[in-house]
This record gives C-alpha cells, structure tokens and sequence, in this order.
C-alpha cells in the first residue's frame, strides 16, 4: 500500500477546490485498466487542504505519475507509511534554504557571472561531472578580494520562502538539521546560522593574502558526500530512523534517494524523478503540511 498527500492549486480557470477536483479523476481511475484506482481518500484541513490517497499498490513512480496527469500544480509526497516528524534532516543550500547559486553571485564581483551561472546550470542538469565543473569555476575566481563574499553575502544572499519557518520547525519536534553543500562553508556556515542547523558540511575557498587562490582546500563535498553525511547522522538515532532530504539539483539525487521523504524543491528533472516528494507550486512550509504538521505549531521568526 501506498500513501499519498497533496496540495493542489485551483483548476486552470481558476474553479474548484479539491473535492470538485477529485471527482473527475476518481471518475478517470474508475474506468482505467492500466492504472489502480485508489483505496480512500480524504481531506484534511491544515490551514490548507491536504488531500490523502490511498493506492493498493506499491510503485511510487506510477502514482507520482497519476499525481502529474491530474493535479498538474501540487506539491506532494507518496509514502509506504503515514507520514510522521522526521528526526533528521539533510539539505542542500543552494537554491534550495537559498534562493541563489552561491558561486553565480560571487561570480558576478568578478564580471564572470553569465559564463560561470552555464557552468552552474549544466552541472544542476546532470550534463557535466559535479567536481570537474566545480574546480573549473572556482579557478576562474582566482585573485578575487575575499572582501567580496561578505559583500555577496549581504547584498545577494536571501533564503528561500518558509525556509527559516521550515528549519524551525522542525528543531522544535527534536528533529536534527544538517546543511550539506556542494557550495562553500564561508556561505554555508552563515546561512546554518540564520536558519538554524545544527551542522554545516561543506567546501572550502582557498584564501591567500585576502584574495581567493582559485583552489579549494581539503576533500570535496559532492552528492556521494551528501548521501554519506546522512547515512552517518541518521545512526545516531537507529536503524528506522525517519530521515528528510531536500535539494534540486543531480548532486542531490542520492541524498533524496535514500532519505525515507526525498523532497525536490522547484527541481531539474533529473532530481524531480528521483524524488517521491516534490515542491513544485508552493513554498518549503508544504512539507510541513504534507507531514501533516498543522500551522499552530509552526515555529516561526
């Protein structure tokens, strides 16, 4: 059996709310034989309505694939058990708790942004290998003031929507946060910070004489790193630890792979296939609604 949540926007023209919306596809499942039709359903109000579908049937793929035919803009979760407080977490940073690429800004103090921002895309996408493509930009930043990161960090770098509120959350439950990215500690360390994680793994610029080498100093933080990071932590709390995952790009695929909710954030679809929890119309506090956290006991600030 299988679990699904979602949270839908209205239809196309602007009509309907879930249960009008509902009737259609129930109708659709009904007379299908390639499909299953589903078990239950029921709507629950979290301060926005969460529809709850159960299916007689165990392929996430398939159902997450029902979900994109019927509720075209939703963000969702599908699961093999009621869905429940995680207790740990594990996200990226990028334009996932920020919502900038790190290295793109920086990049533009050195008049490289659009060169260094394809780079970036491409290695999101999947096309180009995540630690050639790194070195490769970081090189370019050679002989750039270290001043201008503290810069960057104030004029460009903001979270995402429902990020802190999402991060907060959490913490309050007794869940753990981890911040994992393939971006740079002198980023990562502030934003953890500001958020509230409870650790920051990530790279580290070379510095030299207050300007930046062009290089990076010790081991590179990649997506097998990522997946490791939350294999290590998540024993800390057991063999069926309930662990959360978030990210966007293909460096985050393993992570969200492994976590029991793998959420994709607005995600290249490389990441959104891998995922069986996707953001795709709202902001980060839908996890908390499709974990069925209701807004009174959001921690907020």
């Amino acid at each position: 059996m299988l679990i699904s949540r979602l949270i839908a926007d209205q239809n196309p023209d602007g009509t309907g709310d879930l249960e009008t919306m509902l009737k259609p596809v129930s109708y659709a499942l009904a007379h299908s034989d390639s499909v299953p039709h589903y078990e239950s359903a029921e709507i629950f109000d979290l301060d926005v309505p969460v529809l709850e579908m159960r299916w007689g049937c165990d392929d996430v793929r398939l159902i997450q694939n029902i979900i994109d035919a019927h509720f075209p803009s939703s963000d969702s979760l599908v699961t093999s058990a009621e869905p429940r407080v995680p207790r740990l977490f594990v996200s990226d940073m990028d334009s996932t708790m920020i919502g900038q690429e790190c290295i793109d800004e920086l990049a533009d103090f050195a008049g490289l942004k659009e060169q260094i921002s394809d780079i970036t895309e491409r290695a999101m996408q999947g096309e180009l290998d995540f630690e050639s493509a790194l070195k490769e930009r970081v090189a370019l930043l050679k002989g750039l003031e270290e001043a201008a990161i503290e810069r960057c960090l104030r004029d460009r770098i903001s979270p995402t929507p429902g990020a802190k509120t999402l991060c907060q959350t959490l913490k309050a439950f007794g869940c753990r946060n981890i911040l994992v990215t393939g971006g740079f500690h002198h980023f990562g360390d502030e934003v953890g910070a500001m958020l509230g994680f409870d650790r920051v793994v990530g790279n580290r610029l070379g510095v030299a004489d207050g300007r930046l080498t062009g290089g990076l100093d010790g081991p590179i933080t990649d997506a097998n790193t990522k997946m490791a990071v939350l294999i290590e932590e998540a024993t800390r709390f057991g063999e069926d630890a309930t662990t959360l995952a978030s990210g966007d790009g293909a460096n985050d695929i393993p992570m969200i792979e492994v976590a029991t909710y793998g959420f994709a954030y607005r995600a290249k679809p490389k990441a959104r296939a891998a995922s069986n929890g996707r953001i795709d119309r709202g902001d980060l506090t839908s996890i908390l609604s499709l974990l069925g956290i209701p807004r009174d006991d959001w921690t907020t600030g």
